[in-house]
């Protein structure tokens, strides 16, 4: 008779987690195994040789071996490709031609996100700010984590090694709200995010040329089905990691209710910006250098957050769009400008709020668009600078996403200072559970294409 997981010793719990883990992986591509072993490897012994040494020069020695691997890997298979055609672009403009031979390199899935989470342990214990774990198995399973391993949150090691030293009892109410959110999490990704957003957003984004209303109508489409998609995932991660006895911080807390671009940055990505914002931004200095220095600092931050994102000119652009946004809004924020009362009204807060999200908008063209050429376009027609004849959609499929955008907006408005937990709470057992049973049947009726996450591609 098979021995039940819970019943299971807490190191050999730990331990089979480890190798379903390796497994999860491994089931993609099984030789990119070694380069999670690499990483675990070198930032396990480079964060002793830290801690256990006084002489700053070691110190600063094995940080920087640390960085060169990991940074190394990622820059390899990640920008490579987009390094060589940028040099190649260059020559061209001063007249000179150069062919290089096509590199045929394939991005480990999920490298950018364990990058930086096996990053920040190092990081921590160098600033001083966290203390070597003892149990190599402990940090191994931190780095390896399958909720959460491909496509965030991206975890800190001071949020999970704690949790690996004592042994996880079994937690009904936990387990019954880790399925909860797998349940919302799928249903946001396979009802939302592809059924609804996805096949207009293809079909938007699909053409050469394309009308005012069907240019806001696919880029609204993507805002949906961006949030859909990387939401789901997040929560499934999170369900799926309570249910095996971990708590992961959230992801999202209602992005599109920001009213500003810090608060967007504080609610989209939580587990990115906060890693960018404290090992980035404010190793650059942060806010300590005056206004000039504080907008490059954040112009900085933004442009490698856009980078890390994709090896494209277009997500560059969009990380300077929101780098720029987010300069403006800190100017702003000296000026009597924005102290006026109208802004701490509600009609105030809701036009900065619908404002955010109308630029959040346009940085998503950038985002999504499959080139640089197209997102230009795209951003001068919805912008009414550009004109098509070209319609690809008819009134009801924009008045759907319009709808489906719109009762978005809303929700987030009305939840912007709640969790979901809190609103699960709020709605009582008989409602919510009629809610979660609306979500089972969807999923049972409304069969749609497969779709990987998008997030998987970073």
């Amino acid at each position: 008779m098979a021995v039940q997981y819970s019943r299971l010793p807490w190191n050999t719990k730990k331990a089979t987690l480890l190798i379903c883990s390796y497994l999860f992986y491994a089931a993609w591509n099984p030789p990119f195994v070694l380069l999670l072993w690499l990483s675990t490897g070198i930032d396990w012994y480079m964060a002793r040789f830290i801690a256990t040494t006084t002489r700053q020069s070691v110190r600063r020695i094995c940080l920087a071996i640390s960085l060169a691997v990991n940074l190394g890997l990622l820059g390899f298979f990640k920008y490579s490709g987009f390094a060589l055609q940028s040099f190649c672009d260059a020559l061209q403009l001063v007249g000179f031609s150069f062919q290089p031979l096509e590199l045929d390199i394939v991005l480990p899935v999920g490298i950018s996100f364990y990058t930086f989470q096996t990053l920040s342990y190092t990081l921590d214990i160098y600033r001083g700010t966290a203390n070597p774990h003892k149990s190599f198995l402990d940090f191994a399973l931190y780095v390896t984590f399958f909720p959460q391993l491909v496509a965030g949150p991206i975890v800190r090691s001071t949020d999970f090694l704690p949790q690996c030293e004592i042994p996880r009892a079994r937690d009904t109410a936990k387990i019954g709200w880790g399925l909860n959110l797998v349940l919302i999490g799928l249903f946001e990704k396979t009802i939302l995010a592809d059924g609804l957003c996805a096949p207009v957003v293809e079909k938007a984004y699909g053409v050469e040329a394309i009308d005012l209303v069907g240019a806001w109508t696919g880029t609204l489409a993507f805002a949906g089905q961006i949030f859909f998609d990387f939401n789901g995932y997040s929560l499934t991660a999170i369900g799926i990691s309570l249910c095996l006895g971990f708590t992961i911080p959230d992801n999202f807390r209602f992005p599109y209710a920001a009213i500003g671009f810090s608060d967007f940055w504080r609610r989209w990505h939580i587990s990115l910006s906060s890693w960018l914002r404290d090992y980035l931004y404010i190793a650059l200095g942060g806010n300590r250098g005056g206004t000039s220095r504080t907008f490059i600092n954040l112009m900085l931050t933004m442009l490698l957050g856009g980078l890390w994102h994709g090896a494209s000119w277009s997500f560059v652009i969009w990380g300077a769009m929101h780098g720029t946004f987010l300069g403006i809004e800190r100017w702003l924020s000296s000026t009597s400008l924005y102290r006026w009362p109208i802004w701490q009204a509600r009609s105030g807060r809701m036009l900065l709020g619908l404002l955010t999200f109308v630029l959040v908008c346009f940085t998503w063209v950038f985002f999504r668009a499959t080139s640089l050429s197209q997102a230009i376009s795209l951003t001068l027609t919805m912008l009414g600078l550009t004109h098509s004849d070209t319609s690809v959609f008819d009134s009801y499929t924009s008045l759907v996403i319009a709808a489906l955008i719109g009762g978005l907006l809303l929700g987030h408005a009305l939840c912007r200072r709640q969790s979901l937990e809190a609103i699960a709470d709020r709605m009582g057992p008989i409602l919510w559970g009629a809610l979660c049973l609306l979500m089972i049947l969807l999923l049972l009726v409304c069969r749609g294409d497969e779709r990987a996450f998008i997030y998987f591609q970073f």
